[in-house]
């Protein structure tokens, strides 16, 4: 969300004194004027028919054992222990009930905080999923506690009299409505915090306790506050809400379009898609959908879920194609060139220039909500547009930034997840975040990593398999269960396991980075399929109860280079990005041609070191980015290939770099492997005409690279 050195100072001194009083939870009582949630979930919220491959809910497809379910499990031990009554403390307060003895949980979530309530809407939505995923009966009791509370506090706000009472019965907050009122005079920041921000965190939670857990109550409560925000908007003028989402941080509104728009498919309330539409962001949505890029220098995370919103919006009102143009655009924006390795983006909360990678490394990249949300518009725009692309992004951002924001340590008492994960030399990890915006989507991450492993083709004759990750898939309708048994990304390779029958298309993704092969055997018979990285192996036959799919992908190194200096890398082993561990504050630099062999594979330099996903080079060791710890850590390198050396020899010639900074031994080595020493040395001779015909070798210095190619030992 948002954030500034006065805030980063604030928060720590917050956190700093914020009491650590145990506040049990209340028993679940039931109110006597809401009805008992019932037992069982609703389900989904309905497909537009506008979507070409559909969603599996939560609850039917189970984590199993593995590096997900581990962190998982984490969250869940602290959603199950944290009271419920100090979530709920700033909400009481406000309407003149009984705290119970609680404290705030801290933060930003604050008695006097003006982003006050915002996390109570995430830890709703964050038990939901969390029940919805299995978690049990202990989360679903705290779950209708929370809000049974809700709806209390919404009660006793309506029922007050005086210059207090809001304008709507249906208002919900942790603070009066005076910061939606001074928001339409223009009201800056840090005067007011976001409340449409906060309002939408409100009733998402509410919304995912309907439709993931079943809650009736959650319903009744987010209608009512639909209600209120159509009383609040529509009456306003275009004008004046243009210049309102304009306003930095003020006017961030988080995904407000995209909860009416939610909410219209519930009720079929047509007011619910105007107010929806009351949240547009003219401006911008003109530029992405007319391709203009202007997005450099705009806060990340305050316009990202506004995307994901206008698809929402198009799914119930597909005359508004160009929302749907707008949101594919503005991803290709981020993704295509505001990357950083672990799939995050964003430098100090706000969006780079293009292609502004290298220049940009520090301690402050890739916030963690910007993340969140981008992996939740990649999925929205996938059931429009099932394109493996989609999950190539999703896997890198979910198999590294978010399975590596969570700490690999217990505690009942904060969330331990990332605000912030820096990208420059030697920084750390810093975990914690209660009450703040990361660690209010950082809660929801770990509850919800199966969503989008398995999706449906909309006339339910396809199974798009997006992710090799350990779970099952209850597929009721069909009447079958996929079990996928895997220790990805620990090993290469992932078994499926038909259970029921019937004709079915079973589509694999073939991950882009996939160059070294991608196998699929059936009952133990290799498939002769089309396998391009990037795409999807088609299985389509009719299934017998027991078949048995067996994918294998061999991992390979690679070096992605940042666009504007490629010199600065970072290397991956399949899907997982490998960090350097190290303290030093500048970048460590990586010298590799001189270690290649024949085949000019960086497995030549890189060596494997006993732990999985760990490799050593030049004396310091590689890890997983995923693990959890707050040690130092390195996500780029600095390339140094000063001089043509091979193997065992040394030319002493520099490595010079065409204009598009490719050096003679990037082009050389593009060409392995090389079958003999003989295709070696031609190689050598053609790459070195070209440099020589450039201008970038002498004939002197194209004789002492060939002597060198001559001299060295390739083989082994």
């Amino acid at each position: 969300m948002h954030e500034d050195f006065s805030r980063r100072t604030l928060l720590g001194l917050t956190l700093a004194a914020a009491p650590s009083l145990a506040v049990a939870s209340a028993t679940p009582a039931a109110s006597a004027a809401r009805p008992a949630a019932p037992a069982t979930p609703a389900g989904a919220l309905p497909a537009p028919p506008n979507w070409a491959a559909r969603p599996f809910a939560l609850d039917q497809v189970r984590l199993e054992k593995g590096v997900f379910s581990r962190k998982r499990d984490l969250m869940l031990e602290y959603l199950r222990d944290y009271p419920a009554d100090r979530i709920l403390a700033v909400f009481r307060a406000n309407a003149g009930l009984d705290t119970r003895g609680a404290e705030p949980p801290g933060g930003w979530e604050t008695a006097d905080g003006n982003l006050r309530g915002h996390y109570a809407g995430h830890f709703v939505t964050c038990v939901a999923q969390a029940y919805a995923g299995g978690a049990g009966d202990s989360h679903r009791e705290k779950l209708d506690y929370l809000v049974a509370a809700l709806g209390e506090c919404q009660d006793a706000l309506a029922a007050r009299e005086g210059p207090d009472r809001p304008s709507h019965p249906g208002y919900l907050a942790a603070y009066p409505e005076d910061q939606f009122v001074l928001l339409e005079s223009y009201t800056t920041y840090p005067t007011i915090w976001a409340p449409w921000y906060t309002c939408h965190k409100i009733m998402r939670g509410l919304l995912d306790a309907h439709t993931l857990a079943g809650n009736e109550q959650a319903l009744d409560i987010v209608t009512r506050m639909g209600e209120w925000a159509h009383s609040r908007l529509s009456v306003l003028p275009r004008e004046q809400l243009d210049r309102m989402w304009s306003l930095y941080i003020a006017g961030e509104y988080g995904g407000m379009n995209e909860v009416m728009a939610d909410l219209h498919a519930l009720t079929g309330r047509r007011e619910f898609l105007d107010t929806a539409r009351c949240f547009d962001n003219t401006r911008l949505i003109e530029d992405t959908a007319a391709g203009r890029d202007t997005l450099t220098g705009i806060h990340a995370n305050q316009h990202i879920p506004q995307f994901l919103g206008y698809t929402r919006v198009f799914d119930q009102d597909p005359a508004r194609a160009h929302y749907l143009v707008a949101a594919r655009n503005f991803w290709s924006m981020v993704v295509d060139s505001r990357l950083y390795s672990i799939g995050g983006t964003g430098k100090g909360e706000k969006f780079t220039a293009r292609d502004a990678i290298a220049g940009t490394l520090g301690e402050d990249n890739a916030e963690t909500c910007a993340t969140y949300n981008m992996l939740k518009l990649t999925r929205s725009l996938f059931l429009h547009e099932p394109d493996a692309a989609h999950m190539d992004y999703y896997e890198r951002g979910l198999f590294n930034q978010i399975l590596g924001s969570r700490a690999d340590r217990r505690s009942t008492s904060e969330p331990l997840v990332t605000y912030f994960i820096g990208q420059g030399p030697g920084v750390r990890r810093q975990f914690g975040n209660t009450g703040t915006c990361c660690g209010g989507t950082g809660m929801e991450n770990h509850t919800k990593y199966q969503e989008s492993v398995y999706f449906r083709s909309a006339d339910d004759r396809a199974l798009y398999v997006n992710l090799y990750l350990a779970s099952t898939l209850h597929w009721a309708e069909r009447g079958l269960v996929i079990r996928q048994r895997t220790r990805f990304p620990e090993e290469p390779g992932s078994t499926l396991t038909v259970e029921g029958g019937g004709e079915l298309d079973i589509r694999l993704r073939v991950p882009a980075w996939a160059a070294n092969g991608f196998t699929v055997e059936i009952n133990g018979v290799v498939q002769d399929v089309p396998a391009a990285p990037g795409t999807y192996v088609s299985l389509t036959r009719h299934w017998s109860d027991g078949d048995v799919i067996g994918v294998s992908m061999p991992f390979a190194l690679r070096v992605e280079r940042t666009p504007d200096d490629p010199a600065v890398q970072s290397l991956f082993y399949g899907p997982v990005l490998l960090v350097v561990r190290d303290p030093a504050d500048t970048f460590r630099e990586f010298s590799f041609y001189r270690d290649f062999t024949m085949r000019g594979d960086l497995a030549d330099a890189v060596r494997p070191a006993g732990a999985p996903l760990h490799f050593t080079t030049h004396g310091r060791t590689l890890a997983p980015f995923h693990l959890g710890d707050d040690g130092p850590f390195h996500a780029y390198f600095k390339r140094s290939e000063p001089v043509i050396a091979f193997r065992g020899a040394d030319s002493g010639v520099p490595n010079r770099a065409r204009e598009d900074g490719v050096t003679f031994l990037d082009r050389l080595w593009g060409g392995a492997p090389f079958g003999d020493h003989a295709e070696f040395r031609r190689a050598v001779r053609a790459a070195g005409d070209e440099w020589r015909g450039l201008g970038l070798l002498s004939g002197a210095e194209l004789r002492r690279v060939t002597a060198a190619a001559d001299r060295a030992r390739l083989s082994g």
